[in-house]
C-alpha cells in the first residue's frame, strides 16, 4: 500500500544508518569482557515456521530494553540470539508450504529440506529483528539444528539418562500440534487445546520420560515460598492448575516425526522439542562446550523472561531439568502476558497477526517499541488496536516528548540565538522540577530490577509531563519581554534542557535510534548523556548550544491512519493460505543484478525425439534442435507428459547450463516449466522460430 503520510522525520533512513553504525562498531559481539560484571537474560527462541508478528516484537523488545539498560548501568550483557529449529510444527509448515510428499522422501532428504526451510526463516526473522533495533551478536547466533548445538543437547539428554531420571515407556493423551503439547482430558476446554483453542488428536507412542517426582516438593515451594516467579499472582494459577493435581512424568522423545535430534542410543526416537530448546539456554552460554571458558560467570541468568502460555514449562519443567543437572536456577522467572487482538491472543498459529514491521516502516521502530512496552504490564495481557497505538504515539511521543524537545530548542534559538548565556537566576518551580529529575534514575532502576518495564516508562514520562508543566508555570515567552530577566529566562531554558537530557538518556534503552537525535538537538555530548549523570543536575555546559532538527515524532492524522491500517489488516486477514505461502516464497527469493541475468541464455528449441530413460520412472530423454545442432536433454517430467505429446513442440531451453549426467545420460540444458502445487506444465512457444533468444 502506498504510504501517503507526510514525514518530517524519516525513521527508516535514520534508524537503518544508526543500526549500521552499531554493526560497524562491533557493538553486538559477545566476547567476554572481564572489566564488567556480567548480566544475563534468557528468553525462549522463536520458532522458524514463518514470518514474525507483534508477539515476537514484544518478546524481543523486552529483552532488548533490559539488556540495554543493564549495559548502561555498567554490566557486560552478552546477547547471543537463537532459534528453535526442530519439531513437528516445522515439519507441518514445510509439508504445507512446499507441497512435499514427505512419505515418499528418504529421511536424509526430508531432514535436508527441513534444514533449508528453517535456515531461510532464520534469515527472514534475523533481518526483521534488526529492523526493530534489537541488539545481538548476529554473526554468531545459536540454532538448535547446528551440529555443535545438537551435540550439546544430546549431552544433556544423556546425562539425565545416566543419572536415572530418563526411562522408556508409552505415552497416551490428547495432542495439540501447533502448541506441541499433550493434555489431559480435564485440562481441555470444550474438548480443545486450552492454549490455542484448536482441535486435539488422540496420540499414543513409545517414548522416553523424564521423572518429575524427585523434584516435586522443591518445585511446589518454588513459586509460593521464594521470589523465583514474578509476578507472584501467577503462583496460584501455577500451583492449582499444574502442581496440585500431581506432577506427571514428562514425555521427552517422539517417534512420530523425523525433524529433530535422534537419541544416540535409540535413533528411532527424536529428542522432544522442550528438552531440545530448553537446554540451549545453558549450552549457548558454554555449558559443557568450548564456546566460553567460564560458564559460571554467565549462569545463573539474572532474568528468565517468558510469555504466560509457556510459563508451566519454565516454572516446572525447566527447574526440574536444572535440578537434575545439579545447576542453579535463574535468579527469577518473569512472566509477561499476551498482546491480544479483538480479545484473542495474537498468534501466528491463530492467523490474527499484525505485522509490527509494516508499522515500524510507517512510524519508526522506536515508536512501535515504545507503544507495545508502554501498554504491557508484567503478567497481564495488553490489548492491541490501531486506535490505541496511534493515540499513544500522538499523546506521549508527539505531544509529550517530541513537543517538549522542539519547544525548548526553538525558544533557546529564538531568545538567545541557540547558545545560552551563563548568568543564572533561580526562581519558583525550579526545585520541584530538579527534584523530579534527579530522583528519577533510582525509581527507574528499582522498576527495572523488578522487570516492571511499563512502570519504568511511566516514571520517565512523569518527568516529561512535569517539564511541560514547568513551561506553562514559568511562561518563558512572558519573561522574554523583560530585558532585565535574561538570567531568569536562561535558567528556565537550561532547567528544561537538563530535564530533557535525563529523560532521553534513560529512554535510550527503549528508543535507541531516536533518543541520540534528541540529545544531539539539546547539545548533550556523550559524557553528558551517560547513565552515571542521570541523577545529577547541571551537567550540560552553562553556555550549551542547541541544534534545531527535524520533528522526532510527527503528529499523525488519527482518522486517516486508522482507516489505512485497518485496511492493511483486513487485506491480510482475507489473504488465502496459498497466497500467504507464495508471498513468503517471493519475499525469500534473493535479488540478482542484470549482469547475473545476462549470464543465462534462454533459447527457443524444437523437440525432435522423446523417450523414457531406462531405470527411471521420472526422467524423459529428448533430442532437441537449438537452431544449429541437435543436443540431448534429460528432464524429470515423465509423470506429467507422455513422450509422444512433446515431439514437435517448441520449448524454452536454458542452453548454457553445464552438462550433467542423469542415470548415465549426459544432459546438455534444462527445459523450462511452471509448477503450481502438484501440477507441472512445460512452457511452449510454438509461434517463435527455433533459435530465438528469450530476454
Amino acid at each position: 500500500m502506498k504510504k501517503e503520510l507526510p514525514k518530517v522525520y524519516d525513521p527508516q533512513a535514520v534508524e537503518s544508518s544508526i543500526y549500521q553504525m552499531w554493526m560497524d562498531g562491533k557493538c553486538f559481539h559477545s566476547e567476554p569482557d572481564d572489566s564488567r560484571k556480567p548480566f544475563t537474560i534468557v528468553m525462549p527462541p522463536p520458532n522458524v515456521t514463518g514470518q514474525l508478528h507483534m508477539g515476537h516484537a514484544l518478546n524481543k523488545s523486552i529483552k532488548d530494553f533490559i539488556t540495554r539498560t543493564a549495559a548502561m548501568r555498567g554490566h557486560y550483557t552478552p546477547y547471543i540470539p537463537g532459534w528453535d529449529n526442530h519439531g513437528m510444527p516445522i515439519e507441518s509448515a514445510i509439508i504445507k508450504q512446499n507441497k512435499l510428499n514427505h512419505k515418499a522422501m528418504s529421511i536424509p532428504d526430508f531432514r535436508s529440506a527441513c534444514h533449508d526451510f528453517a535456515q531461510h526463516y532464520v534469515g527472514v526473522q534475523m533481518d526483521a529483528f534488526k529492523r526493530m533495533g534489537v541488539i545481538g551478536d548476529w554473526e554468531h547466533p545459536y540454532k538448535t539444528m547446528n551440529p555443535s548445538f545438537e551435540a550439546e543437547e544430546v549431552k544433556v539428554f544423556g546425562e539425565m539418562y545416566k543419572k536415572g531420571y530418563i526411562y522408556k515407556g508409552e505415552y497416551k493423551g490428547k495432542y495439540c500440534t501447533p502448541c506441541e503439547s499433550f493434555w489431559t482430558e480435564s485440562q481441555l476446554i470444550d474438548g480443545k487445546c486450552p492454549e490455542c483453542g484448536r482441535e486435539v488428536t488422540e496420540a499414543k507412542e513409545e517414548a522416553y520420560f523424564f521423572k518429575m517426582s524427585p523434584f516435586a516438593d522443591r518445585i511446589e515451594k518454588l513459586p509460593t515460598e521464594t521470589d523465583y516467579l514474578q509476578p507472584k499472582t501467577r503462583a496460584v494459577e501455577l500451583v492449582n492448575n499444574f502442581i496440585k493435581p500431581g506432577l506427571e512424568d514428562l514425555c521427552v522423545s517422539r517417534t512420530t516425526f523425523k525433524w529433530g535430534i535422534p537419541v544416540t542410543f535409540d535413533e528411532k526416537h527424536i529428542v522432544y522439542v522442550w528438552i531440545d530448546a530448553l537446554s540451549n539456554y545453558i549450552s549457548a552460554l558454554g555449558y559443557k562446550n568450548e564456546k566460553f571458558d567460564e560458564f559460571d560467570k554467565y549462569w545463573p541468568a539474572d532474568v528468565h523472561m517468558v510469555a504466560k502460555d509457556i510459563m508451566r514449562f519454565h516454572a516446572i519443567i525447566w527447574p526440574a531439568m536444572l535440578m537434575a543437572l545439579d545447576l542453579p536456577l535463574p535468579k527469577h522467572l518473569a512472566v509477561h502476558g499476551w498482546i491480544t487482538f479483538n480479545g484473542q491472543k495474537m498468534s501466528k498459529s491463530l492467523g490474527n497477526v499484525v505485522d509490527p514491521f509494516v508499522l515500524g516502516e510507517r512510524y519508526g521502530a522506536d515508536a512501535i517499541r515504545y507503544h507495545i512496552m508502554r501498554e504491557m504490564a508484567l503478567g497481564a495481557d495488553s490489548s492491541f488496536s490501531n486506535e490505541i497505538m496511534i493515540n499513544r504515539i500522538n499523546s506521549d511521543l508527539a505531544n509529550g516528548l517530541g513537543n517538549l524537545v522542539s519547544r525548548t530548542v526553538a525558544m533557546v534559538q529564538k531568545y538567545f540565538g541557540g547558545t545560552l548565556p551563563t548568568e543564572r537566576e533561580n526562581g519558583e518551580f525550579d526545585d520541584d522540577l530538579i527534584e523530579t529529575a534527579t530522583s528519577l534514575r533510582a525509581k527507574v532502576d528499582d522498576f527495572m530490577d523488578k522487570t516492571q518495564l511499563q512502570n519504568a516508562l511511566a516514571e520517565i514520562f512523569k518527568l516529561v509531563s512535569r517539564a511541560n508543566k514547568y513551561i506553562d508555570e514559568t511562561a518563558p515567552w512572558v519573561i522574554a519581554k523583560d530585558e532585565t530577566k535574561k538570567a531568569r529566562l536562561a535558567t528556565v531554558l537550561y532547567n528544561l534542557l537538563e530535564a530533557i537530557r535525563i529523560a532521553c538518556t534513560l529512554l535510550s534503552a527503549f528508543m535507541p535510534t531516536t533518543m541520540p537525535k534528541a540529545l544531539e538537538q539539546i547539545g548533550a555530548c556523550e559524557t553528558c548523556a551517560s547513565y552515571e549523570n542521570c541523577d545529577k543536575f547541571g551537567v550540560l555546559p552553562a553556555d550549551v548550544t542547541v541544534h534545531k532538527g527535524d520533528a522526532l515524532f510527527p503528529r499523525i492524522d488519527v482518522e486517516k491512519e486508522i482507516e489505512e491500517l485497518n485496511s492493511i489488516i483486513k487485506n491480510n486477514e482475507g489473504e488465502s493460505e496459498e497466497t500467504k505461502a507464495l508471498r513468503e516464497e517471493l519475499e525469500g527469493v534473493a535479488q540478482i543484478g542484470i549482469d547475473d541475468f545476462a549470464k543465462v541464455d534462454l533459447r527457443v528449441c524444437e523437440v525432435k525425439t522423446c523417450e523414457p530413460v531406462k531405470k527411471s520412472k521420472k526422467l524423459l530423454q529428448f533430442t532437441i534442435f537449438d537452431g544449429v545442432k541437435d543436443r540431448t536433454v534429460v528432464s524429470g517430467i515423465a509423470n506429467y507428459y507422455k513422450p509422444e505429446e512433446l515431439i514437435g513442440k517448441k520449448i524454452i531451453l536454458v542452453q548454457n547450463l553445464k552438462p550433467a549426467k542423469l542415470c548415465g545420460v549426459e544432459s546438455c540444458g534444462m527445459i523450462l516449466s511452471a509448477v503450481h502445487g502438484d501440477d507441472l506444465k512445460v512452457v511452449f512457444v510454438d509461434n517463435m522460430p527455433v533459435g530465438s533468444k528469450i530476454c
